[in-house]
């Protein structure tokens, strides 16, 4: 099947509310500074140069984010690294992107964003909606996550028990600024995440049902790190088969091989590919 049938594959079973977005920090990709112009860091090396003011770091210190901020944490203290992220994302200084508004105009049910940032909740305050938050290192409770429901411009924290099944969800695994700063970041938080998220206690169990038999679409998203994979491998537990489609411009061979052991579709493209036929499919979806 060539790439322009399996998008139009993808935005049917999007419209049916079969399938769920998953953004990597690609996603953020042409997301600047209004003032001065700067590209929004997202991936693993602008993250760090942006935490050390341009000053690179040791290589095996650069070579993913989690290492640095443990680095950094180490040195500096846990607040350092929450400080750093808040202040990097918590204001409303970058433009908006393009496709993080086009996912908010097709009233998806389901969306898991692995990126720090506020951009889909930005998109989702003209509506209702439950925000998973996820944390890590807690010592008062069993979970590693945070509820919040959207409603009359603001955010209210949810007890499991009221949450309301019918309202979509935005999953934030690695934390956002908003409502209150959260983030699961450093090697330590991985450590801790992962493992909660293994043994269950990662992801609410209303949301274990419904995500169950889903398909998975990846936009912005690289397999190249083992953090990043072990995260997405029980975030997309019970998927259906196969599991969904990857866009990725110019995979590397391992991200091949994930593709095929996750039962993923490749697609050789990145996610403007998704957005090219706004006069007719998608447009339609709008």
């Amino acid at each position: 099947m060539d790439n322009s049938s399996m998008i139009r594959d993808i935005l049917a079973a999007l419209r049916a509310g079969e399938v769920v977005p998953y953004l990597g920090p690609g996603a953020l990709r042409g997301v600047v500074d209004r003032q001065s112009g700067k590209a929004i860091p997202a991936d693993s090396d602008s993250l760090i140069l942006a935490m050390t003011g341009g000053q690179p770091m040791a290589p095996r210190l650069m070579y993913e984010f989690p290492r640095a901020a443990m680095h950094l944490e180490n040195k500096k203290g846990r607040s350092f690294v929450e400080r750093f992220l808040t202040q990097t994302y918590g204001g409303d200084n970058w433009t908006t992107s393009p496709l993080h508004q086009w996912l908010a105009d097709q009233r998806l049910p389901y969306v898991i964003d692995c990126n720090r940032d506020t951009q889909l909740q930005r998109c989702y305050a003209d509506r209702a909606h439950t925000l998973v938050v996820g944390a890590a290192r807690l010592a008062a409770t069993p979970y590693r996550f945070d509820l919040y429901q959207w409603d009359a411009g603001r955010y209210r924290p949810l007890a499991l028990e009221e949450v309301d099944a019918g309202l979509p969800v935005l999953f934030k695994p690695l934390g956002t600024p908003l409502p209150k700063p959260s983030y699961v970041a450093s090697d330590a938080d991985f450590v801790d995440y992962i493992t909660e998220l293994m043994g269950g206690f990662a992801v609410p169990a209303w949301l274990k049902l419904q995500r169950r038999n889903k398909r998975y679409l990846f936009l912005g998203m690289r397999f190249n790190r083992d953090t990043e994979r072990m995260v997405m491998s029980d975030l997309i537990h019970d998927a259906a088969s196969p599991a969904g489609w990857a866009l990725l411009g110019e995979p590397s061979d391992k991200e091949r091989k994930v593709c095929e052991r996750k039962d993923l579709h490749l697609i050789e493209a990145d996610w403007s590919a998704l957005l090219a036929p706004a006069g007719s499919a998608a447009t339609a979806m709008a």
